[in-house]
């Protein structure tokens, strides 16, 4: 992954996120509404996000051909390569579960490796939320927001709170149990529903062990094959991924509320501690205790997904990149990464149980409220729960945060005060997500021997790109 081919991919990323911010500030910061009006763009982030500005479209200046064209590559480039990274998450969760289900040729091993899972996926959700709640119990940041502060934000984005807040609904456990299975398997795919997909291809990967192994062989070859096909369009996809950060970034950052930051800096800097500390302490020590997998070869083999998650803001979308890194660089087999990978995008939230632990908390405190340690239990269990049946997709983590503040009876219209420094902590929080995802993989691979040595990982990534040692029995797959 760029090792062979001059400048490795994660230092090609982080140059383009480090680009985009100071683009993207360069935008949000440096050009004064004289500048923007000029140009004949009343909204600075118009061009940025691609929405359609009449006065530009309509101005023949070359001010504003430039602005118009910028807008649209800008958004073109971040659109084409979020739509490659979706058409593959899909396909490539089916092809390598399906092969990696049928050849296990053990029932008991795959439920081993999912009770594993998916409870340490639940503990390190846990956790976060006790770190969150821990952080802002002792940094008290409500206490750094004046009431004409809140009620000021509580008014400006009133109209999203309201969004949020209804299209929120309580988790029912029975219904989140029953709703992994699929109705019909094809709606499930063509929606992009990760839990429904990975019940259908395990399905389908137990039944294949138990036919007769001539006719499964055949089936398994093509499904193998069709992963192989994957993993090289997404190699193809990351040929744009710089560009592409570059082109997110700018648009995040470029309408990113610098004021509203700057009142919510306490709460915005204890999110940010405690995403840090899961990330760079909790995680760190998990991998020192359960594996042999040091810091060093972890994060340098995953941080094209945090980059990119970071980016997008999506840990499903980052799917491909997230299960190609754990693969290709850390060096786990498909049995482990096929299956843990798109289960942890879907109920692994740790980020954004932190955080939701992090903003009850400050909520209650805006409103002069303290929490008992019962309610305090109450949000651990209430945003465990809701992680299970929420997708990794951009903004759903204040969804899940009305649940949470409905469970203990925190003021919802406390949502709307933290909207505006929300897009970038949902970042934040899904680079964190993406973090244990990858850690729990590791320790998941470790326990069952399913992981390569480094020496292993680094014969196989400085051969020829058309070979991998795999591929003919040189490393077990």
């Amino acid at each position: 992954m760029g090792s062979r081919n001059g400048m490795a991919l994660h230092w090609k990323i982080l140059i383009g996120l480090i680009l985009g911010v100071v683009v993207g500030l360069a935008i949000n910061t440096a050009w004064d509404a004289s500048t923007w009006n000029s140009m004949g763009i009343d909204d600075p982030s118009a061009w940025v996000k691609g929405i359609e500005s009449e006065a530009v479209n309509q101005d023949p200046s070359a001010t504003a051909h430039v602005a118009r064209f910028v807008r649209n590559f800008n958004g073109f480039i971040g659109d084409l390569f979020l739509r490659g990274l979706r058409f593959i998450a899909v396909p490539i969760v089916i092809f390598s579960l399906i092969v990696g289900a049928s050849s296990l040729n053990d029932l008991s091993k795959l439920s081993r490796i999912g009770g594993k899972t998916i409870g340490i996926y639940l503990a390190t959700t846990a956790v976060a939320i006790s770190v969150g709640l821990l952080f802002a119990n002792i940094a008290n940041p409500g206490s750094f927001v004046s009431t004409e502060t809140r009620d000021s934000f509580a008014a400006q984005f009133k109209d999203q709170a309201d969004e949020k807040i209804a299209a929120a609904q309580a988790p029912d456990v029975w219904d989140t149990v029953l709703n992994i299975v699929p109705k019909n398997p094809f709606e499930a795919i063509a929606v992009g529903n990760m839990l429904q997909v990975v019940f259908a291809s395990l399905l389908v990967g137990i039944a294949l062990t138990l036919i007769k192994r001539e006719k499964a062989t055949v089936v398994i070859a093509f499904f193998d094959a069709m992963t192989d096909v994957i993993i090289k369009v997404v190699e193809i996809v990351l040929l744009i991924a710089p560009f592409a950060v570059f082109a997110l970034i700018v648009e995040q950052i470029a309408e990113l509320g610098l004021e509203i930051l700057g009142s919510l800096a306490a709460y915005s800097l204890v999110v940010v501690a405690g995403l840090a500390t899961m990330m760079f302490v909790v995680y760190p020590l998990v991998l020192k205790v359960f594996t042999t997998v040091s810091f060093g070869r972890f994060f340098k083999a995953i941080s094209p997904a945090q980059l990119l998650g970071f980016s997008s803001a999506s840990s499903s979308a980052t799917l491909p990149v997230t299960m190609e890194c754990c693969e290709q660089r850390l060096g786990i087999k498909e049995e482990v990464s096929s299956f843990v990978l798109p289960i942890g995008a879907t109920i692994n939230m740790d980020g954004t149980a932190l955080y939701q632990g992090v903003a009850a908390v400050f909520i209650a405190q805006l409103y002069g409220l303290d929490l008992t340690i019962a309610q305090q239990l109450t949000i651990v269990l209430t945003a465990t729960l809701a992680s299970i049946g929420t997708a990794g997709v951009p903004g759903v983590g204040m969804i899940m945060l009305v649940i949470v503040l409905q469970s203990v009876n925190i003021p919802l219209e406390g949502i709307a005060v933290i909207l505006g420094v929300d897009r970038i902590l949902d970042m934040c929080r899904t680079s964190c997500n993406i973090t244990g995802d990858c850690m729990v993989c590791a320790v998941v691979a470790s326990s069952e021997g399913a992981i390569e040595s480094p020496e292993q990982v680094e014969a196989r990534l400085n051969l020829p790109m058309d070979e991998d040692p795999r591929e003919d029995g040189r490393l077990d797959r």
